[in-house]
């Protein structure tokens, strides 16, 4: 996945950087689909704002978190993508189709 990192009204240091990798790469251990991810860190007055926009395959995915922490901001940020990620892979799994095979399976078994 290619991260895209900018920030706005911040300086992203290399420590910052290396923080928003570790973090996504559990985002995308859950759903490998994910061509890449634009990233923003902000600082509107004492808040501080992380937001991402990840492409992927079927659409995209937007979350934002704010907190008084940069480095908690992300840490929410990462978890409301995991859970939209998840979200979004089990919408796009075909239940009906595991439904159909145990009856294949049920019916042979029967006979």
């Amino acid at each position: 996945m290619n991260i895209d990192l900018t920030g706005h009204h911040v300086d992203v240091t290399s420590a910052l950087r290396e923080y928003v990798n570790t973090k996504f790469a559990r985002v995308e251990r859950h759903f490998d689909n994910i061509s890449n991810a634009h990233v923003v860190l902000s600082v509107e007055k004492l808040a501080q704002k992380a937001e991402a926009t990840l492409n992927a395959r079927g659409g995209q995915v937007f979350a934002e978190a704010t907190d008084e922490n940069m480095y908690a901001a992300i840490d929410a940020l990462t978890d409301k993508l995991d859970r939209l990620v998840k979200k979004r892979r089990e919408k796009t799994t075909d239940h009906h189709n595991r439904e159909a095979m145990k009856h294949e399976v049920h019916a042979a078994a029967l006979q």
